[in-house]
């Protein structure tokens, strides 16, 4: 009995401070929309447009029909670039390393190094990143 009487009594005070924290909590929220009102006002605006303006290019640009990568097949041949190094060069796009992709296409890491050399050449590039921007201008990997 005794322990009932302590939990009606916290229960109450538990009340009679979230009655009073709320009650607090209402007054700083009454003098920060006061005090702030032409900024809350200018945010509900902007939030507004940024609604409209979102709808308005997803609407616009929505309809828009992208067509399938096809990986320029012209450019491919006129490069002279084989499917093998196409794959190294789309491995090299993914970001694997030399062993990574030796693995996945099931060579050895000298074999993907004669690769990327043939497509650093046929490319005209130094390194790797030349090469990925090169092929992403022809259209060779996405």
């Amino acid at each position: 009995m005794r322990d009932l009487h302590i939990w009606k009594r916290l229960i109450v005070y538990g009340l009679l401070l979230a009655v009073g924290t709320l009650a607090l909590q209402w007054l700083d929220y009454r003098r920060l929309a006061l005090g702030h009102s032409d900024d809350i006002y200018v945010f509900l605006i902007a939030a507004g447009f940024l609604t409209l303006g979102v709808y308005i290019g997803a609407r616009a640009l929505g309809g828009v029909e992208r067509r399938p990568f096809d990986g320029n097949p012209q450019a491919q041949a006129a490069l002279g670039i084989s499917d093998r190094e196409l794959e190294v060069l789309r491995e090299v796009a993914a970001g694997r390393s030399n062993k990574e992709i030796a693995r996945r296409l099931d060579v050895s890491p000298n074999t993907v190094k004669t690769h990327l050399a043939r497509l650093f050449e046929k490319l005209d590039a130094k390194r790797r990143t030349d090469a990925l921007r090169k092929a992403r201008e022809l259209g060779l990997v996405p």
